[in-house]
């Protein structure tokens, strides 16, 4: 794993993937693989009964992938990268990547598809998103690219599931969008809440 995460970490690359058994590789193909992207800190049973679901549901194989960069905040520093690697040994392979947006990750995993829950769904289709200020123009495009988007939903701090029906998706984007039915998948817990219960 060391050289190729001293490449990522460089910048002399910009994905790697780590096998679940713990081998990496820079040489992949994703083309037919459905994309769970999360920083996954931690790592809990809800990704990984997402992932299975959107499999089942895309008939794809499905990948973690997690960025060393973020919009707002440091790289991940090597120490907390190689800590969260270690959740996926003998569970799945994970994608690390330098890329920031789901545009970025689209390009570095050509012909993959991703699997977002509803809040991340609201913000690919929000403006406010975009430094150009045009979600629909940068969703075109990647629909274009043959991107899909499965989507799950959550409940809403009322309790009340809130699924891809809930959202205002352009006529034009909505072959883009599958949704994964609360039948299918509804873990309410998320990695925030799993991080406050740590002891301190």
């Amino acid at each position: 794993m060391i050289n190729e995460l001293d490449r990522l970490i460089a910048a002399e690359t910009q994905t790697i993937v780590v096998r679940a058994d713990g081998s990496t590789t820079a040489d992949f193909d994703v083309s037919g693989s459905i994309v769970l992207a999360g920083s996954f800190n931690p790592l809990h049973y809800g990704h990984r009964r997402l992932l299975e679901a959107a499999e089942a549901i895309s008939g794809r194989q499905g990948i973690f992938e997690m960025s060393i960069e973020n919009v707002d905040k440091p790289d991940l520093p090597r120490a907390e990268i190689e800590r969260r690697i270690v959740q996926f040994s003998g569970i799945a392979d994970v994608a690390l990547t330098r890329a920031r947006l789901f545009s970025d990750k689209a390009a570095l995993l050509p012909g993959a598809w991703f699997v977002v829950g509803i809040d991340t769904a609201v913000r690919l289709i929000d403006d406010r998103y975009y430094k150009d200020g045009d979600a629909r123009a940068d969703m075109q495009r990647l629909f274009a690219a043959g991107v899909r988007f499965l989507v799950a939903g959550r409940a809403d701090v009322e309790g009340v599931f809130q699924g891809l029906e809930s959202l205002d998706i352009p006529p034009e984007l909505a072959e883009m969008f599958v949704p994964i039915p609360e039948s299918v998948f509804r873990e309410d817990v998320s990695s925030t809440s799993l991080r406050e219960q740590r002891p301190r």
